[in-house]
């Protein structure tokens, strides 16, 4: 499963055409998805078998941490965010520190890490290919450009990163799976209630850039509208 996904985000990543890109990282996630799906069936089984709640090895949520670095570490937060949600994780943003925590079940943290990281490269590539931009006087405009651009490109990835989840838990249809995805959900909720008890919800945002927002929803196919919150430490 790990060489088909990573086949189609080499895909996604080698081709210049977002719509192309986009339906390679799709298929990634769902890939992902029913893979982790499967797997979560079976340790809920095999605990129910033995007694245990978490799994065959008492296997619960665990953390990594990602480096969320400059420049415009919030759009890059924001598609950590989105990425660790559609895989049923949690991300929590140190921003003096440009880095997340993502805390989840061990597979969906390892899917977390290498979907972040293809995304990023593609995203990148798209906003790097648009170029420089300047207003009407001249002046650059490139970095207000890029930071609404990356913000677009997050929202919309975000967005069909849950479709094709969503498509692979129907896909599944496993009698009792809504159980067991409800009882992960609460599994990673105390893990983060726990590790961060002062968090603080952060709104993603502020693009000022019109144009970046366009060209990052067209790289991204169309981004979804409104902005989303990131969970920042405040310790």
């Amino acid at each position: 499963m790990l060489g088909k996904v990573r086949a189609l985000l080499r895909k996604a990543e080698s081709t210049e055409f977002p719509r192309e890109a986009e339906a390679f990282t799709a298929r990634a996630q769902e890939l992902i998805a029913r893979h982790n799906l499967d797997a979560a069936l079976l340790a809920a089984g095999a605990a129910g078998a033995s007694g245990g709640s978490g799994g065959p090895a008492g296997e619960g949520p665990g953390e990594r941490r990602v480096s969320v670095g400059r420049p415009y570490p919030g759009p890059k937060a924001m598609l950590l965010h989105v990425v660790a949600e559609a895989n049923r994780c949690r991300s929590v943003w140190h921003r003096e520190r440009g880095e997340a925590t993502v805390l989840g079940f061990p597979a969906d943290l390892d899917a977390v890490e290498l979907l972040y990281t293809s995304l990023l490269v593609q995203a990148t590539g798209a906003m790097v290919r648009a170029g420089a931009h300047t207003d009407v006087l001249g002046r650059s405009r490139t970095r207000s450009f890029r930071h609404a651009f990356l913000s677009a490109y997050a929202l919309r990835i975000g967005e069909r990163l849950r479709e094709a989840a969503e498509r692979a838990v129907d896909a599944t249809a496993a009698p009792g799976l809504g159980l067991v995805l409800a009882s992960r959900d609460e599994a990673v909720a105390r893990r983060v209630a726990e590790r961060f008890p002062r968090l603080r919800r952060f709104r993603g945002g502020g693009a000022t850039n019109a144009d970046g927002w366009a060209h990052g929803r067209a790289a991204a196919d169309r981004a979804a509208l409104g902005h989303t919150a990131l969970a920042s430490d405040h310790e």
